[in-house]
Formats: structure tokens, C-alpha cells, sequence
């Protein structure tokens, strides 16, 4: 790899550099589980096991300010000369990464999507979202009350569990249905989630597009209908038809008006996409489903479906202060996402009128060398004359199940893998063929010993007929820093676990307080 320097910069400049106007990438290169446990407020996570795939979507411009942080250890420094060799020219490092920051005194923040669910907790107490308990919503439904539970969750989720008689209603998608679901003006409406913020986010969205029913959102969602001791129904979705009606057109507009979202053509998003000296990233997101997607498409434009912007919106944007157009089919979806972006700090646009000239390109492909492959059988013959088995499965699958006498490794920790290990021929298993291709990079920089990967994985060595293990401690909690114990497990039925969940996302709104406000601008006194 070509030399490439990363500057430095201390606390003090990060806070500066946090306050200025231009754009910035502050990416958080630990793993999930570690992110998870503390974080900055504005940074997005790109874990370095997946640095290079990830990056490329959420920095899409390459001379895009970027500054790394990690736990002060050095993996910082790597993923700059990552980034270096990917092109892109101005990447700083935290000096002293996350220990730093916080030995001045600065805010933590925990688990994942953390901005957009401190947003959501803001506008409930700038709102006044009223709730109901899930206790009280149960008395109701067997009292045959008029109730309507939209759950605003992904269809996915809302197919392994959701509420009684609920119906799945993703969040951008509220206003859009609501007609199709609500049919007179004296149900209760209820929109429910896993927990607190997409609730919150769902309901007010009804409620500022001025629909005529009463709308409270689920306190807690399913997790505080768990912890009421109520049971959760299973099962799939339904076939619901529906038409974009001229009411539901109607409110998004007003929405829009009201709450100050402008619109772009395409001839003005095509300029800025393709502006050769553009300073500005420019991200195109289309919140059609799929089946949308595939009867018209728009190549380049990204997916994201369901509401799930608001929600996490660090997933798809790694850039602060970059532009924002939303592409749907309709006139709502965008709308009423629109309006919640723009409040939430970002500098969005709704595509408005046709798009048949509307070129988007896409980010350069992140282009790997390919990692040299054996079959399963070539690899149990390499073990036995003494190469050794590195897993790079996540640590859950791990568990659940490995080539026997494998060890569980993970990008950053590879150069911590025993002598005896990195000294042998190493034989890689793994579930993506692209994380072994970018752990293969890095140990071919650490070990000069023949490198491999198991073609087809665990599933190829499995159906060969080779040994599989699965001790239950295998890699033991410490080492999992892919996996985010306290959130996850609140899914799994941990009682604890969903009132510590419930509890840190009440408490966001003084923390961020403490932080300055979060750049939130919301829309007041309408």
C-alpha cells in the first residue's frame, strides 16, 4: 500500500471542527458492540471489518473532510490508510481516540441510531405526543373498543412479533395507508414499535398531517407490552389493497408547506450530482418498496424503504451537512419523511414532477483482491499437516456453530492471534466473501504464511461431511465486540434488558441537552 499520512487533530479542534459549516464524515471505526456501548453524538459507525465496503455508500465524495476515531489503539491510523488507498485525501485521526474525549468531560452516547432516537424523544416532549399504556390499550381491545394498532416497524419485524390484531403499517408509509386502515373517524388509533422513538415519530406524524381520529403512541411498544405480561402474536403480514387517496395527497402537502421542505426537479438534482467541482454530497434516496422499485426503476438511487431514514439515518448518511433528495411515487412519502429530516437538522428536498431524465451515478465499486480459495476437503488436509482454522463469522454464529478446532477472529483483532496461529498456513472460514477478502489484506501484512479461504464457508466444510463444534462460551463475551449485549438481548425476552433499553432512550433528551441541542430545528406553534 502507498504511503499515506492522516492528520491528527486533538479534542479541542474535533469540537471546533463539529461547529463549523462545511461537511464532515466523523466515523467511529470500532465494531458494533463497542460502538454500541459509547459513542460521540455525531459520529456514524463504519467498522473496520467492513471499512471499505460501507465507506464508499456513506462518504460518497472523496474529498469529503473525514475524521477516524477508535478506542486510542491505533486501528484509527489503519483505517486511514485504508482510506488513502481508496482515494480519499482529507482524513484526520483523533488523537487519543474515545478515551480522550471522554477524559474531557464530553457526552457518551449508547447503543446504535442514538441521534435519530434522541430526535424522536425531543419531539415528544417539544409535542406533547400523547401515549397510551399497553395495559390500558388491552382493556380497551377486550372491550371491544374501536382500535386500530398500526405497527411502524419493518415488515420483517413486525412478522417475528407485534401486538394482537396489529397491522403493519411502516412509518412512511402512515400517512399514505391511513385511509385503507382507518375507515371512520371515531377509532382510536394507536401506533406501535419496539420500543419507544418509532412510536413517538409514527403517531406525531399523524397528528401533524391533521388527521380527524384521536392517535396515541404505544408507551414502550412491544417491549412494554412484554413487561405488562401480555403476549405478542407471530405471524405474517396480510394482503392489504390500497390507493394513494387525494386526502392523504392532500396532508403530506400540507405538511411539506408547513413545515418548509423544499422541492427540487430533476434537471437541478442532476446538476448537483454531477457538478465535476461540487463541494457538496448529495445523497438519493428512493422509499418506494421493492416491488415499486422494480416496475420503474431509478439505477443509483438508494433504497430506503419503510421510514427507516428517520429512524436510522446513520445508516445510509456518514456525511453531516450534506443534501438530501427523496424519491417516492406517490407525493407522501417523501413529504412526511422530508418533514422530519429537516427538523432533525439536514438539508433535505423532495423530487418533485418526472424523473425520465434523471441519471444518478453510483459510487465507484470498492475493488478487492480476490483471496486465493481451497475447497473444504483441500482445507481439513491443510489443518491436518498443520495450518490452522480462523473464523470470521460473526461471534453469535460462532457459537452456533464452527469448523471444529477453529478459532473466532475479527479484522481489528487479527494481528492479535496467537504465534502459533499466524506462524502456520492460515485457513480462513467465513460467511462473506468479501470480509475474507479484506481480512486476507490485512493478514497478508502481518504474516508471511500461505493464506486461504474455505470456499463455501461453513456451509461447504458441513456438507463435506467435516466436524462442526459449538461450545456455548466460544468466543467469550469480552471478545464479542460485534455484538451489543444490551440491546439485543431486550429482544430475546430479557426483562431487564427492555427497562434498561426503555429507560436510556427517556433520558435522552437531557443528555442531549448537555450536549448543546443536537442541531435539532424543530417546527413549533403550528
Amino acid at each position: 500500500m502507498p504511503p499515506f499520512t492522516a492528520h491528527i487533530i486533538d479534542v479541542p479542534q474535533l469540537r471546533k471542527v463539529l461547529e463549523e459549516q462545511g461537511e464532515l464524515a466523523l466515523l467511529d471505526v470500532r465494531e458494533e458492540g463497542e460502538f454500541g456501548e459509547g459513542h460521540l453524538f455525531f459520529s456514524v459507525n463504519a467498522p473496520y471489518s467492513r471499512l471499505e465496503l460501507q465507506v464508499v455508500a456513506l462518504v460518497p465524495r472523496r474529498a469529503t473532510p473525514v475524521v477516524l476515531v477508535d478506542d486510542g489503539d491505533g486501528l484509527a491510523q489503519l483505517a486511514a490508510r485504508r482510506l488513502g488507498a481508496l482515494g480519499y485525501g482529507d482524513v484526520a485521526v483523533l488523537e487519543g481516540g474515545i478515551p480522550a474525549w471522554i477524559s474531557t468531560k464530553n457526552q457518551m452516547f449508547k447503543s446504535v441510531n442514538s441521534r435519530s432516537k434522541a430526535f424522536a424523544e425531543v419531539v415528544e416532549h417539544a409535542f406533547h405526543t400523547p401515549a397510551i399504556e399497553a395495559a390500558e390499550l388491552d382493556r380497551l381491545r377486550r372491550g371491544e373498543a374501536d382500535v386500530v394498532v398500526l405497527d411502524s416497524r419493518t415488515p420483517e419485524e413486525f412478522e417475528r412479533f407485534h401486538v394482537p390484531d396489529a397491522v403493519s403499517c411502516p412509518g412512511a408509509d402512515l400517512v399514505l395507508k391511513f385511509d385503507t386502515f382507518v375507515t371512520h373517524q371515531d377509532q382510536l388509533v394507536v401506533v406501535s414499535c419496539a420500543g419507544r422513538t418509532r412510536g413517538i415519530i409514527g403517531a406525531q406524524s399523524l397528528i401533524d398531517a391533521g388527521v380527524p381520529n384521536r392517535v396515541l403512541a404505544l408507551k414502550g411498544g412491544t417491549q412494554g407490552w412484554r413487561l405488562a405480561g401480555l403476549d405478542l402474536e407471530h405471524g405474517t403480514i396480510g394482503d392489504f389493497e390500497f390507493e394513494t387517496t387525494s386526502a392523504a395527497r392532500g396532508r403530506a402537502e400540507a405538511v411539506r408547506r408547513r413545515f418548509g421542505v423544499p422541492v427540487v426537479d430533476q434537471d437541478r438534482l442532476a446538476l448537483w450530482l454531477t457538478d465535476a467541482a461540487a463541494t457538496r454530497t448529495t445523497y438519493v434516496f428512493d422509499l418506494r418498496d421493492e416491488a415499486e422499485r422494480q416496475a420503474d426503476p431509478l439505477p443509483g438511487a438508494v433504497p430506503a424503504p419503510g421510514g427507516q431514514l428517520v429512524q436510522a439515518l446513520d445508516r445510509w448518511v456518514g456525511v453531516q451537512r450534506a443534501r438530501i433528495a427523496l424519491v417516492d411515487d406517490d407525493g407522501v412519502r417523501a413529504r412526511m419523511t422530508g418533514h422530519w429530516l429537516i427538523q432533525l437538522g439536514e438539508d433535505v428536498h423532495v423530487l418533485e414532477g418526472p424523473r425520465d431524465r434523471l441519471r444518478i451515478p453510483p459510487p465507484p465499486a470498492t475493488l478487492l483482491a480476490p483471496v486465493a480459495t481451497v475447497s473444504a476437503v483441500e482445507a481439513a488436509a491443510l489443518i491436518a499437516a498443520g495450518g490452522r482454522a480462523v473464523s470470521l463469522e460473526a461471534s453469535a454464529a460462532f457459537r452456533a456453530g464452527h469448523a471444529a478446532g477453529a478459532v473466532w477472529s475479527i479484522r481489528p483483532r487479527l494481528a492479535g492471534l496467537p504465534p502459533a496461529v499466524l506462524g502456520a498456513p492460515v485457513i480462513v472460514l467465513f460467511a462473506d466473501e468479501t470480509v475474507a477478502a479484506l481480512a486476507a489484506l490485512d493478514l497478508k501484512e502481518i504474516t508471511p504464511a500461505r493464506i486461504v479461504a474455505v470456499a463455501g464457508g461453513l456451509a461447504a466444510w458441513s456438507a463435506a461431511g467435516l466436524p462442526v463444534e459449538a461450545p456455548p462460551h466460544s468466543p467469550p463475551d469480552a471478545e464479542r465486540i460485534d455484538y451489543l449485549f444490551w440491546a439485543h438481548d431486550r429482544h430475546d425476552g430479557n426483562a431487564e434488558a427492555m427497562r434498561t433499553y426503555l429507560g436510556w432512550e427517556e433520558q435522552l433528551p437531557q443528555q442531549v441537552a448537555a450536549e448543546g441541542g443536537g442541531g435539532f430545528r424543530l417546527v413549533s406553534g403550528l
